[in-house]
């Protein structure tokens, strides 16, 4: 019979670990709390469409207080007054002045030669010396003429008068018996032969008298066209003279010396320089705001100048509009033709606005609607936004202040309803 060695086991009592349990209850209850904490955010999570980076979105949060609407933009100093100098006719061209120098008003530029307009003025102006001359000469026939009918007509009346009176002494003797009746009939008809010859010699005078007239004044107007066509090629000959239109300085050349050139051909430009304005480029968006008469401000050099919007132009180029900026009072001298300077042009002032920073969000959503950002959840919502500026946006509607909007980014939300923002 095998022994066994349950003569050398004994009872050993164990003893509770307290330390160990109460660790135990705390790594329990420290889970219960973590998932407490975290359940909302995860059912959050879960109940959102999509989920983005906060990372890649840019927020802004919903303002009141003042709102400017301005335009800010690089512009250059132009002259407002730059006439460009075209010649007047073909020729060979001998330039007075270099590009930068100072001219003043009537100043000859440069000179045209011409041979065919010279000539073409000299011979028209003979012409006009010949009509003067028959001008003239009938002027003198006619006095002539008018002197030739005159005495036609005195004579007329003399013979009229001799043979009244001829009739008169052969009728008082006829009644004394000293002439016979043949005597007082022969004086009567002389008496009515001279009165026919006095009628018309009244007559030629005054129909005569109306076509020299008439002849004289034919001539006269002839002289006068002659005249008026001298009178524009001689305007044409002094034109070949090119004279500054304004004081200012010669600005670009754009011929060479001695050149020679076809009518109507550039020939230089001429800048006012005491009138100079400022251009700028404005966006179409803003162009339709955009008035004469509008309050600016143009700064550069260190120095700010108030202005005004003098001129809008009608066309819109790579999506831009033209505008000028006038200077109010008198041209600063320090500025320099097509020198750069900022320009700012104020549309509209108001104050007490709800506003919010312009983003990328109301050209996606078309100013209809934003995501409104609470507990990490960014939640579309219905907006209506008002007018706009550089840096701002006005809403009308929709949001109230303190509310956080993403305003760039969103086109990664797909449109989503409801979209968790991550860290």
């Amino acid at each position: 019979m095998i022994r066994d060695t349950s003569a050398q086991d004994r009872l050993v009592e164990v003893k509770s670990n307290r330390k160990r349990r109460f660790a135990l209850i705390g790594a329990g209850i420290a889970v219960v709390a973590g998932l407490a904490i975290a359940m909302p955010g995860a059912m959050r999570l879960f109940s959102a469409d999509a989920s983005v980076s906060a990372t890649r979105l840019a927020f802004a949060t919903v303002t009141r207080g003042p709102f400017v609407r301005d335009i800010a933009a690089e512009g250059k100093v132009v002259a407002a007054v730059s006439p460009t100098l075209y010649a007047t006719s073909g020729g060979a061209v001998t330039l007075k002045v270099h590009a930068g120098d100072t001219v003043k008003q009537g100043q000859v530029l440069a000179t045209i030669v011409s041979p065919e307009l010279t000539n073409k003025l000299a011979q028209e102006q003979s012409n006009a010396d010949a009509m003067e001359v028959e001008y003239k000469r009938a002027q003198i026939d006619a006095q002539k003429k008018r002197a030739e009918l005159q005495q036609a007509f005195d004579n007329a009346q003399i013979d009229a008068q001799a043979a009244r009176r001829t009739l008169e002494r052969n009728t008082a003797a006829f009644a004394k018996g000293a002439v016979s009746k043949t005597d007082v009939d022969t004086a009567n008809d002389t008496l009515q032969k001279a009165e026919i010859a006095e009628r018309h010699a009244k007559a030629n005078l005054g129909m005569d008298n109306d076509s020299l007239n008439f002849d004289i004044q034919a001539k006269k107007l002839a002289h006068e066209r002659q005249a008026l066509l001298v009178k524009d090629l001689q305007r044409q000959v002094d034109d070949l003279n090119v004279k500054s239109p304004v004081d200012g300085q010669v600005g670009q050349l754009f011929i060479a010396e001695r050149a020679t050139v076809a009518k109507d051909a550039q020939l230089l430009s001429v800048i006012d320089l005491s009138a100079l304005q400022v251009e700028m480029q404005v966006p179409e968006s803003f162009a339709r705001d955009l008035a004469i008469g509008m309050p600016g401000e143009i700064s550069g050099n260190g120095t700010t100048w108030h202005g005004k919007v003098s001129a809008i132009s009608p066309e819109v180029v790579n999506g831009e509009v033209a505008a000028r900026l006038a200077f109010d009072g008198a041209t600063p001298k320090q500025l320099r033709q097509s020198q750069r300077l900022s320009v700012r042009v104020l549309l509209d002032k108001r104050d007490n606005v709800l506003t919010v920073q312009r983003g990328s969000f109301v050209d996606e959503s078309g100013g209809n609607y934003a995501y409104v950002v609470r507990d990490g959840i960014a939640t579309k919502t219905p907006i209506r936004v008002g007018a706009s500026s550089i840096d701002k946006v006005e809403i009308l509607d929709g949001l109230k202040e303190g509310d956080k909007i993403v305003i760039s980014g969103t086109d990664s939300f797909k449109s989503a309803p409801r979209v968790a923002i991550s860290s």
